[in-house]
């Protein structure tokens, strides 16, 4: 199941001329621009430090941008240190974005970034604040904190074990290597699986995050844990995103996914591989009826499973005479509530799709979910692509669902 929050897609514009223009115009004014603090320069060159001494593995020189008054510190970032060795770490870097004076210590905002050699095109972005103090002419670490609404690295949770498969790689934390191999094959088995059914440009390669237990994995996604709970898995990344986009984080609830047999494990990693393939196709545009249903119309095409089967909950209610009026609104999706809402909601979604796919064809269905993607906001995206690629209304859609929902569950 996809993380709740959502960007638009980023769109460049060919402005690079008025730019230029707008720069030499502003040379013109005679107008000073602010001096550069040089204290930023300086904290930048000891983070400069620290990341060359992630990227050669010297434990030393990590603990030598630390204070050495802070000796709790010190044993904090050694042990993160060593929890990072286990990670297939590409680039590690910081960018100073802010600097903060208080007397003789400073507060750095600061931007860490990082790749996973073989997965990320580009860098993971992380806000951390980062205090300072001055000593000798030397700027030191004093402390470090997530910025705001920042998330949690996995290896701040503990030892990272990684696990490779051929289309995977597994990360995790507090968890046997016998689970994380588990998922790698389910992960590798859910690659071709998702290649059937959505047959667009992706890289094929999935990362999967494993914490030790939900708690962990809310700190992972920055939100409380009570809302994930029951739910096996989630996928988190831009919308929008393409080949210059880090890849996407599949984070695993580890109680709820264990609680699963095969098919339900084969079918959530489809799910979630299905959401990293349709990335550069998904966006604000998109609702999540059709984002999640169709993440469920891939992942149980294959499995031989009825509808009745495939959706309990929505076809109990149809046949007591509860048919929907319409389709899933995104609100409808929402983590932590009304868990058969929830499940009526994703198999809504996914008779929807399979509606197309039946009606139209399946090459239609990809067609209808990029033109979605495609629409610059929400308003008129799916009336726009029902007309263009489906030749149909809303309303039609609409009526021909319920229909569909009487035909397949009652």
């Amino acid at each position: 199941m996809a993380g709740q929050g959502r960007t638009a897609v980023a769109r460049r514009t060919a402005g690079l001329g008025l730019a230029g223009l707008l720069l030499l115009l502003s040379g013109c004014t005679g107008a000073e621009e602010p001096p550069l603090d040089p204290t930023a320069e300086e904290i930048q060159d000891t983070l400069d430090d620290r990341a060359t001494a992630v990227l050669g593995q010297d434990r030393a020189g990590w603990l030598a941008a630390l204070d050495p008054a802070e000796g709790a510190l010190r044993t904090a970032q050694g042990e993160e240190f060593d929890n990072l060795a286990g990670v297939p770490l590409e680039s590690w870097e910081y960018h100073v974005t802010g600097v903060r004076h208080q007397g003789g210590r400073a507060v750095a905002d600061t931007e860490l970034r990082y790749r996973i050699e073989g997965y990320d095109s580009a860098p993971v972005s992380s806000s951390r604040v980062i205090e300072l103090a001055e000593r000798g002419g030397r700027w030191y670490v004093t402390a470090e904190r997530p910025g705001t609404g920042a998330p949690q690295e996995l290896w701040q949770q503990g030892a990272v074990r990684a696990v490779r498969g051929e289309h995977s790689l597994v990360l995790g934390v507090g968890r046997e290597e016998s689970e994380l191999r588990e998922l790698a094959a389910a992960t590798d088995r859910a690659v071709p699986t998702v290649r059937a059914g959505w047959p667009g440009e992706w890289a094929g390669r999935v990362v999967v995050l494993v914490p030790s237990s939900v708690e962990s994995m809310g700190r992972l996604l920055g939100a409380p844990a009570a809302g994930y709970r029951g739910i096996a898995a989630v996928t988190t990344g831009e919308a929008g995103g393409g080949e210059g986009s880090p890849a996407d984080r599949v984070i695993v609830n580890p109680q709820a996914y264990g609680l699963l047999g095969e098919l339900g494990k084969d079918v959530v990693l489809a799910h979630e591989t299905t959401h990293v393939a349709t990335r550069a196709d998904t966006s604000a545009a998109t609702p999540m009826w059709l984002s999640e249903g169709f993440a469920d119309w891939v992942a149980y095409r294959e499995t031989g499973r009825t509808d009745p089967e495939i959706a309990p909950e929505l076809r109990d209610a149809v046949r007591a005479g509860e048919l929907p009026a319409a389709l899933p609104d995104d609100e409808d999706f929402a983590f932590g509530g009304d868990g058969d809402a929830l499940a009526r909601a994703y198999e809504g979604g996914r008779l929807a799709c399979a509606l197309v796919a039946e009606r139209w064809g399946e090459e239609r269905l990809v067609d209808f979910y990029r033109a979605v993607g495609a629409g610059a906001h929400r308003d008129g995206s799916v009336e726009h692509a029902l007309a263009q690629v489906l030749g149909t209304t809303a309303e039609e859609f609409t009526a021909a669902w319920r229909d569909y929902l009487r035909e397949r569950l009652g």
